[in-house]
């Protein structure tokens, strides 16, 4: 089953919500809820900041569900391990 048709995740979380560090929230003058843009030279997309210490600095996570049109998948390749099928990190 697709994640994003389990009932009662998208009420959950209607919204992209981008994780990102407190020290880069912070150098970036970025708080929780504030709408935010990753940019890659794959493509881009828009959310809003979770800041929280569960990702490193230097770093966001997106989900990889479709919320708003805007999901990590947009932004990865489609370069996949040949034994497990994952996507490139």
């Amino acid at each position: 089953m697709l994640t994003r048709r389990v009932q009662g995740l998208l009420e959950l979380a209607p919204h992209l919500e981008i994780a990102i560090h407190p020290s880069d929230a912070w150098r970036l003058g970025v708080s929780t809820g504030s709408r935010i843009r990753v940019a890659l030279r794959r493509g881009e997309l828009t959310g809003h900041a979770q800041v929280t210490e569960a990702v490193r600095p230097g770093a966001v996570f997106v989900p990889f569900v479709n919320l708003e049109e805007s999901e990590a998948n947009f932004l990865t390749n489609f370069a996949f391990d040949p034994s497990s099928k994952i996507p490139e990190y």
